[in-house]
């Protein structure tokens, strides 16, 4: 498939990751496909915040079937966020740089003021076409 018109969000939660991937059509983004794996990096934080191995086992397996789904894709057609979880987890950096190194784009661990805007504008925004 040709990716030139396509675009992808990737969300990186304590308990799902999600990708979207939405086509710009005639000045509209129109929704192609909704794919969400539950990962619950969240239960992974042991005592100390730290990421168990096999959370981000689960997170990294994740990944790679999204980087897989979006091969192809363009720097500036991919935008991936991490929110909560990574937010706390002291060894968030192990994570993110084989995240990184798998999905094949940046993840930006984005503050709460960031993620509740995100929200805000996804639930106020018209819903895109099907």
């Amino acid at each position: 498939m040709q990716t030139r018109s396509l675009y992808a969000a990737i969300d990186l939660g304590s308990n799902s990751f999600r990708l979207e991937i939405g086509q710009m059509d005639v000045g509209q983004l129109r929704h192609v496909e909704y794919i969400k794996e539950t990962v619950r990096q969240g239960n992974g934080l042991d005592a100390d915040r730290n990421l168990t191995l096999e959370a981000m086992e689960r997170g990294w397996d994740c990944l790679a079937r999204f980087g897989e789904r979006i091969a192809g894709f363009k720097a500036n057609q991919v935008r991936a966020v991490a929110t909560q979880t990574l937010r706390e987890a002291r060894n968030r950096d192990v994570f993110l740089a084989k995240a990184k190194q798998i999905l094949g784009f940046p993840i930006e661990v984005i503050a709460g003021r960031e993620e509740a805007r995100l929200i805000y504008l996804g639930v106020s925004a018209p819903a895109p076409t099907i």
